[in-house]
C-alpha cells in the first residue's frame, strides 16, 4: 500500500509544481530601458550606444538631451562638456554642427583603453537619432541647465512634427517648468508626469499608508518614473522647531495598487542594475525598470 501512495503523492507534486511555475512564467515582465543608451556598456547618449542597446535587446531607449546655441536638441547630460569629452564650456556655447565634431566618447576611451568610431561617438541631434530610429521608442530626460522652457518646448514640437516622432517618444525632467511648458504648447506631445507630484505620492503611502491619488482624469493614462529606493530627509514640524531624519524611499505592492487605484498608471521604476530587484519589480507589478546595462539583463 505504502509503495502504491508514494508514486501516486509524488505525481500530485510534480504536478502542483507544474502549474506554479507555468503561473510564474506568465506573469508579466518588466520592460528593459536602456539608461542612456546603457551608459554601464557604452559612452552614454551616443549612436553607438543605442545601436548596442537595441543589439542588447533593450525594449525602451532612454535618452538625455539639452538644446545647443542655436535651439537644436542634442543627446548630451552633464551641465559641462569636459565631463565626457575633451572641450570645455556648456552645450549652450556650441551650435548644434560644432557639437557633432565634439567626441562625446573620450574620456570613456580613455578609461577603458579603446578607440570607438568617432562618427558614432559624436553629440548627435535627437532629430538624427529619430529619423534613424523611427520604430523605436524613446524616453528623453531634459536636462537643460539654462533653456528657456517655451524656447525648448517649440523646439521639441517642431521637431516631433518635423519626425512625425509623437507617438514612439514620452519626455521626463526633474525640472516640472519644462514639463508644464511641453503641456502647454501641445497635447500630442506625450509626458511623464512631474517629478515632485510622483514623490509626494510615493512618500504618503509609504510612510503614512495614505493613498493620496487624485481623481481628477481618472480615465487618462498616466505615467510615473521614479527610483525604486530613493533615500530622502524627512522634515518634522513642531512648535517649538523642526527635526530633521534620513529615510529611504521604496516601491511595494501597495504603492502600485494605490498610483493605479484611479486610473491607468504606466510605472517605471529606476535604479534596477541587478537580478533580485528586477525579479522584485515584476512580483510587485512595474511596468519598466531602467537599468544601466542592457547587457547584463539580456537574457
Amino acid at each position: 500500500m505504502i509503495k502504491t501512495l508514494i508514486p501516486q503523492l509524488k505525481k500530485g507534486m510534480v504536478f502542483s509544481l507544474f502549474i506554479l511555475a507555468s503561473h510564474s512564467a506568465l506573469a508579466q515582465s518588466p520592460l528593459i530601458v536602456a539608461h542612456r543608451a546603457g551608459t554601464a556598456d557604452a559612452p552614454e547618449n551616443t549612436l553607438y550606444a543605442i545601436k548596442l542597446a537595441k543589439e542588447n535587446q533593450a525594449d525602451i531607449i532612454w535618452l538625455t538631451v539639452q538644446l545647443s546655441k542655436d535651439n537644436q536638441v542634442v543627446l548630451y547630460r552633464p551641465s559641462e562638456l569636459k565631463a565626457l569629452t575633451d572641450k570645455n564650456g556648456v552645450v549652450s556655447d556650441y551650435s548644434a554642427k560644432q557639437l557633432n565634431k565634439i567626441n562625446a566618447a573620450y574620456q570613456f576611451n580613455k578609461k577603458n583603453n579603446i578607440q570607438l568610431p568617432l562618427a558614432e561617438t559624436t553629440i548627435a541631434t535627437l532629430e538624427s537619432v529619430l529619423k534613424k530610429y523611427p520604430d523605436t521608442e524613446f524616453y528623453i530626460d531634459l536636462k537643460s541647465p539654462d533653456a528657456n522652457p517655451d524656447i525648448q518646448a517649440e523646439a521639441i514640437y517642431t521637431l516631433l512634427e518635423k519626425t512625425n516622432a509623437f507617438n514612439n517618444t514620452r519626455f521626463y525632467s526633474t525640472n516640472n517648468a519644462f514639463i508644464k511648458a511641453l503641456a502647454k504648447r501641445s497635447d500630442r506631445i506625450n509626458t511623464f508626469e512631474s517629478r515632485d507630484e510622483t514623490r509626494t505620492l510615493l512618500a504618503n503611502n509609504t510612510m503614512n499608508h495614505q493613498c493620496s491619488t487624485s481623481t481628477e482624469e481618472a480615465s487618462k493614462k498616466r505615467w510615473y518614473g521614479f527610483e525604486l529606493h530613493r533615500k530622502v530627509e524627512v522634515i518634522e514640524k513642531y512648535t517649538l522647531g523642526e527635526a530633521r531624519s534620513p529615510a529611504t524611499l521604496s516601491w511595494d505592492k501597495e504603492a502600485i495598487d494605490c498610483f493605479r487605484k484611479n486610473g491607468d498608471a504606466y510605472i517605471v521604476l529606476f535604479g534596477v542594475n541587478n537580478i533580485n530587484d528586477y525579479q522584485f519589480a515584476k512580483e510587485i507589478g512595474a511596468d519598466a525598470v531602467m537599468v544601466d546595462s542592457p547587457q547584463l539583463f539580456k537574457k
